[in-house]
């Protein structure tokens, strides 16, 4: 069975179709399809579940402070209902990384990689941001099949370096709330 692994892994990954949102403060990001929210002086509310040790930073102080992972965002493109275990018939996982501090021109990527298949990437998102304050960069990653049972991780770097890491596990059958 696991000679199959990787092979379907691969599938999946050119199966999926992605996307990323910057959004919350005065952040803009380039080839975002979502509208930009309007200016909030309040910095975005950070699920208790998504606590990320913010490991890199900019020359201006940009730093990660959250990645959440989850089904669902709310207006301020934020996940919902935070979630490390899916449902391999789950069709859309969302990655919200809060970022604080200042930078005019930033560059953050998601990578998506499938740990029981060798850690093959399966998907690659990145774009450049620019904030000033609080925001929030969501991104997400879609499979209109099943996933492959099995764990997973979502790793976020700024500025090609290392700045967050969320571990996931997708399962067969029905998953009671996490």
């Amino acid at each position: 069975m696991h000679r199959y692994a990787q092979p379907l892994a691969l599938c999946c990954a050119i199966a999926l179709l992605c996307g990323c949102h910057r959004h919350h403060g005065t952040a803009t990001a380039t080839g975002t399809a979502a509208p930009a929210k309007a200016q909030s002086s309040k910095p975005a509310p950070a699920p208790a579940a998504s606590a990320a040790k913010p490991l890199a930073a900019n020359d201006n102080g940009l730093r990660v402070a959250t990645l959440t992972l989850g089904t669902a965002i709310d207006a301020g493109y934020a996940v919902t209902a935070p979630a490390t275990r899916f449902g391999t018939d789950t069709h859309t996982i969302y990655a919200s990384v809060a970022t604080t501090g200042r930078a005019a021109s930033a560059k953050l990527e998601a990578r998506w990689r499938y740990l029981e298949g060798q850690g093959v990437l399966v998907n690659e998102l990145g774009q450049t941001i620019s904030a000033d304050g609080p925001a929030v960069t969501t991104f997400e990653v879609q499979n209109p099949n099943r996933w492959p049972a099995g764990k997973y991780v979502v790793e976020i770097s700024l500025n090609g370096k290392p700045a967050a890491q969320r571990d996931f596990e997708m399962v067969d059958g029905a998953l009671e709330k996490n």
